[in-house]
């Protein structure tokens, strides 16, 4: 094989390697959405309106109110330290409701709100399937103490 050859074969390796990784991360970078707390999102500089973001924290007790005649529902979203207010458009998971844990995805806009277009409601660690429950069935201790370990 000649030196011209070798150099042909090293920089068509380098250009589809480039490309491959250019790819990989130009599609991550668009899909990365971060998590942040109701406190971090307050601390949000403007640069970050609009932008997909998640929220975690606990659903504010008599915060939740359903706007009649639509999907829309307001309520609260709080880490302990801060609490910022959420507006949701759709139809919630079965477990969300006040009091519980739950993640919101969707956007923080200038008007210090918090638009959500998904919930994810947190369950507690003892969770079972409801026809489970329906058939009287108990979690095995062996299997609650496995969800407990890292």
């Amino acid at each position: 094989m000649t030196k011209s050859k070798k150099i042909g074969i090293g920089i068509s390796i380098l250009i589809i390697a480039g490309a491959i990784g250019y790819l990989a991360l130009g599609n991550f970078g668009e899909n990365l959405i971060y998590f942040y707390t109701p406190s971090e999102v307050r601390s949000l500089s403007p640069d970050y309106y609009g932008k997909k973001v998640r929220v975690g924290g606990m659903v504010v007790n008599g915060s939740l109110k359903v706007v009649p005649n639509t999907l829309r529902m307001n309520f609260e979203l709080t880490d302990g330290a801060e609490t910022i207010p959420v507006t949701f458009e759709g139809v919630p998971p079965d477990l969300f409701k006040e009091g519980t844990g739950a993640v919101v995805e969707g956007y923080w806009d200038s008007g210090n709100v918090f638009k959500s277009n998904m919930i994810m409601a947190k369950h507690s660690e003892d969770y079972m399937p409801i026809e489970m429950k329906r058939a009287g069935v108990e979690m095995p201790k062996k299997d609650m103490i496995k969800s407990l370990q890292p």
